[in-house]
């Protein structure tokens, strides 16, 4: 199927989710979705981001109807773990505090579910990707100072990957942009699948460097950050 047939929406209201979609050369509309999301009672990490991704997708659909070009819809939901043990987005500076605590200077997992939705057939295709990331020891006065900034309340695992003030992160294997939120190959995966491409090549390591120093490592190896 030809591209020109396809409008193309974000379930996203997030500055850094559309960017990324506005770097891979895609022209779309965007918009907020009021999905619930808490955990099912039970519900590992995995099942968790990829059940959300794939709701939001359906609200976002409710809200951008049919229309005379089929739809495709992305919806991404981040998912952080430590040992299957959920960390989602904080509740007050009390609870982000006790989390960078516990994630300080060990290893957890970042769960990133995409879920792209064709319309108006309503078929959903899923990828979850997983990355595990090692936090550097920061003592307790920098976790006071970060908290003190208000980014953490709105972040799983009440941090930001990319903050250039706190910098929490010593190392990761593999995907940056996975950590950020939207990771970029399995956008570009399910979009394809779908027949709905960039009129250019995007090279993904290239973007990742150009707006994180990051460099896309050895998939056996994590990386200094």
């Amino acid at each position: 199927m030809e591209r020109s047939r396809y409008r193309l929406a974000l379930a996203s209201a997030s500055p850094r989710r559309q960017a990324f979609l506005t770097d891979l050369g895609f022209e779309f509309s965007a918009a907020a979705t009021d999905v619930d999301e808490s955990p099912l009672p039970g519900e590992k990490p995995i099942p968790l981001a990829r059940r959300l991704a794939e709701s939001k997708a359906q609200a976002a659909a409710r809200l951008f109807g049919v229309d005379a070009r089929p739809l495709l819809i992305v919806a991404a939901d981040t998912v952080v773990a430590l040992d299957d043990e959920l960390f989602g987005k904080p509740v007050d500076t009390a609870d982000a505090s006790a989390m960078l605590a516990r994630l300080r200077n060990r290893a957890h997992q970042v769960h990133s579910a995409v879920c792209v939705m064709a319309l108006p057939e309503g078929k959903m295709s899923t990828l979850v990707n997983s990355t595990t990331v090692w936090m550097r020891d920061y003592s307790d006065a920098e976790i006071r100072d970060y908290v003190a900034t208000g980014d953490p309340l709105d972040k799983a695992g009440a941090y930001a990957i990319q903050h250039a003030g706190f910098h929490p992160v010593a190392r990761l294997d593999v995907c940056y942009t996975n950590v950020v939120g939207l990771p970029l190959y399995g956008v570009l995966r399910l979009l394809k699948d779908a027949g709905y491409s960039p009129v250019l090549e995007v090279d993904v390591p290239a973007l990742c460097r150009l707006h994180f120093g990051y460099s896309c490592p050895n998939p056996d190896e994590g990386v200094p950050l």
